[in-house]
């Protein structure tokens, strides 16, 4: 699997949250998400990897620092703003894994699989505190074809 990083210039700076010369993607998925908070109208304000979250993982039952991968702030048509916490994974990070005879690949996905719904329950009690919304895009919302 070939993975896309690199940095962030956005075209309308001043919506972003954060240092504008420091914005670092990822992936590709998390490249066009970025590109659709900066342009969207309807986004007021964006942010990538600027709150934390502790969460337990349940791996080593230590708490751990989590960095969502993007803060939102948006604007409906009749003026109602929303906050949301956003993530970015792809869709076979979000189900449990399915049995494979590779004990070593399962043992890993299901590791990651663990530690992502820490991270997530954790971020939506976060959510839940500060009046936000916390959502989880896979491929599918991002309309990418795998």
């Amino acid at each position: 699997m070939k993975y896309h990083q690199g940095k962030y210039t956005p075209r309308y700076p001043e919506k972003y949250v954060g240092d504008v010369t420091e914005i670092t993607y990822r992936s590709g998925w998390e490249k066009k998400a970025m590109v659709f908070f900066d342009t969207n109208p309807s986004i007021l304000r964006w942010g990538s990897e600027e709150l934390i979250v502790p969460y337990m993982s349940p791996v080593d039952n230590k708490i751990h620092r989590y960095f969502p991968d993007f803060f939102v702030e948006t604007v409906a048509l009749n003026g109602v703003k929303t906050k949301y916490i956003v993530e970015v994974k792809p869709e076979a990070q979000c189900s449990p894994p399915k049995q494979t005879k590779n004990k070593k690949r399962l043992l890993t996905e299901t590791s990651t699989y663990l530690v992502n719904q820490a991270k997530w329950a954790a971020a939506t009690h976060f959510c839940k505190q500060h009046n936000m919304v916390f959502l989880v895009l896979t491929e599918k919302h991002l309309g990418i074809r795998k």
